[in-house]
């Protein structure tokens, strides 16, 4: 049968690429490559496609219309190390139910929310 399987990419148009790249790097540790970073799908969570109002503050104080979560497996680990480069996490939030999360802002204005998600029961 013939199926969407999720989100293969999330591009994004910088002024200039190989900076981006290096700050995904140093601030996030992301492996980014020529083409950007790859990620295997992940072993918990999912990867979720969802609209929001066009008056949502959700995504503030990014002016873009659009975000990225990434999946985490230690939300205190990559905050350090995102501290460690100099960048302010907007806000953080250990009480959802679906996770802990927490939200930064990469220099050309992409608001960035971080999840860790639950463990699988048994883990």
């Amino acid at each position: 049968m013939a199926a969407v399987l999720g989100i293969g990419g999330l591009f994004i148009k910088a002024s200039d690429p190989a900076a981006m790249g290096d700050w995904y790097r140093r601030v996030l540790g992301i492996d980014w490559g020529d083409f950007g970073a790859m990620f295997p799908h992940p072993d918990r969570g999912f990867t979720l496609l969802s609209g929001f109002k066009a008056t949502s503050s959700y995504f503030d104080p990014s002016p873009l219309p659009f975000m990225v979560n990434l999946i985490v497996d230690d939300l205190d680990g990559v905050l350090e190390k995102a501290l460690a480069a100099g960048v302010e996490p907007l806000g953080r939030d250990d009480s959802d139910p679906n996770g802990r999360f927490a939200w930064l802002i990469d220099p050309w204005g992409l608001k960035i929310e971080l999840w860790e998600a639950p463990a699988k029961a048994g883990d």
